[in-house]
């Protein structure tokens, strides 16, 4: 179990040093993805084995006067004996006057490299689409240019690889590469463009007794010309029924979470975010909600063993 806890250590270091010249600041990231990793990283799909869909439901900054509120969907599963994963990805994200909802199609191929080192590598296309309502402005000298909607459409590709030993695993991900346009108004000469992001994953479990085990995992993530962000967490669950977590969140603060399994398909999540940052004057926290629904396809999943949801 050491050998493996210091392999993990270093694939994490490895790959901070390869994108350490990029730097971040975050899309918007659940503080329960470590349970739906699809959210960070294509090549993830398929990796539960059966079907898994996740919704995550995600209030931040609660009394915050356009505070970012996030929906996800996501459903994914593998197929031809987990060689292959496909996947959906479906988000809505609100902030202020600013709607973006997006889909893309998730594809995985799963490599075997060695006994139990697998790698996977991800790719995912779809669209954005931003919808800025700018008549919701509180203008007290009105301005022509910063009237009416301004709505934009783009495409985006992304590419991400997974790495999995036995129960420790590491990833990279590049989720969306094209930097859109996403504002551009006439008569401004100032545009509002994405940036390019990575992120980097990793995480280990193990069982300290028949009754608990124990996951730490870590995320980093990096945007161009911004601030570097890093989680880490640790869960520790009970009986394969109860999971309880603490996360550190870089800038932000902490999050408390909890997990509960109803039954082996149907399982329950909520997280609660502890604001250390100035912010914290004026919000009340973030809380997020997830329900997680799992089920065999027979003829695909047949004779393929599916990792428990806590592993």
């Amino acid at each position: 179990m050491n050998r493996q806890i210091v392999i993990f250590f270093l694939i994490i270091i490895g790959l901070t040093g390869a994108v350490l010249d990029a730097l971040a600041q975050q899309r918007p990231v659940q503080s329960l993805y470590m349970f739906d990793l699809l959210l960070v990283n294509p090549a993830y799909a398929g990796r539960d084995v059966q079907v898994s869909a996740t919704a995550i439901n995600r209030n931040q900054w609660v009394n915050f006067e356009g505070a970012p509120k996030t929906s996800t969907l996501s459903v994914h599963s593998s197929f031809f004996s987990n060689i292959v994963g496909v996947g959906l990805l479906v988000t809505n994200d609100n902030i202020g006057i600013h709607n973006d909802f997006s889909a893309y199609g998730i594809y995985s191929y799963r490599l075997r490299l060695a006994r139990n080192h697998y790698l996977s590598t991800g790719v995912q296309g779809g669209f954005n689409n931003l919808v800025s309502d700018f008549d919701l402005l509180n203008n007290k000298s009105p301005d022509a240019n910063l009237s009416g909607t301004n709505t934009v459409i783009k495409p985006n590709v992304g590419v991400g690889f997974y790495y999995t030993f036995k129960d420790l695993y590491a990833g990279i991900s590049a989720p969306y590469l094209i930097n859109n346009e996403v504002i551009d108004l006439e008569n401004v000469t100032t545009t509002v463009k994405q940036r390019r992001y990575y992120y980097i994953m990793g995480g280990y479990s193990y069982d300290v007794s028949p009754v608990v085990r124990v996951k730490p995992n870590a995320l980093i993530r990096m945007q161009e010309g911004s601030a570097l962000s890093i989680d880490l967490n640790t869960n520790v669950f009970l009986y394969q029924v109860v999971g309880l977590g603490l996360s550190y969140r870089s800038v932000e603060g902490f999050v408390a979470m909890f997990e509960l399994k109803f039954t082996d398909n149907f399982h329950f999540g909520y997280a609660y975010d502890i604001t250390t940052s100035d912010i914290r004057k004026y919000s009340n926290g973030s809380h997020e909600f997830m329900l997680n629904y799992r089920f065999k396809i027979r003829k695909a999943h047949e004779g393929v063993p599916c990792p428990t949801y806590f592993k």
